[in-house]
């Protein structure tokens, strides 16, 4: 290759995405969102802000989803074009089996409280 080549792709490289790659303004702007980001629902718990479970619980799961955001953006420096599309393809995969994880633990979870509770007979189970 060319020292022409190099100098293109130096150019070129991350600064068309428009966000700081690699610099500390953009691992400090990661870290004070993710700060935010997990502050926030950790005041709706202790304060019981929402006075609702079901409502804190989608809260807190929507700043979850964001803060995945936040950090496969500022941190992993995640995008479409990067890899020819594979490392969006990892991400689908990797989201595939975060869900399968999820919705399994919480199915366990579910049962576990419901045939765990006093009284419960377990001779009617089928």
């Amino acid at each position: 290759m060319s020292a022409g080549h190099h100098a293109d792709t130096k150019e070129h490289g991350h600064a068309d995405h428009g966000i700081d790659h690699g610099t500390l303004r953009g691992y400090l702007t990661g870290f004070a969102l993710s700060v935010v980001l997990t502050a926030i629902p950790f005041w709706l718990v202790m304060s019981n802000a929402l006075g609702n479970q079901m409502a804190s619980a989608i809260a807190i799961m929507a700043f979850a989803v964001v803060q995945i955001v936040v950090h496969m953006v500022f941190f992993l420096h995640m995008n479409t074009r990067s890899e020819s599309g594979w490392t969006m393809m990892a991400l689908i995969f990797t989201l595939i089996l975060v869900v399968i994880a999820l919705t399994g633990s919480l199915w366990v979870m579910y049962h576990l409280n419901i045939n765990m509770m006093p009284g419960h007979d377990m001779s009617q189970m089928p």
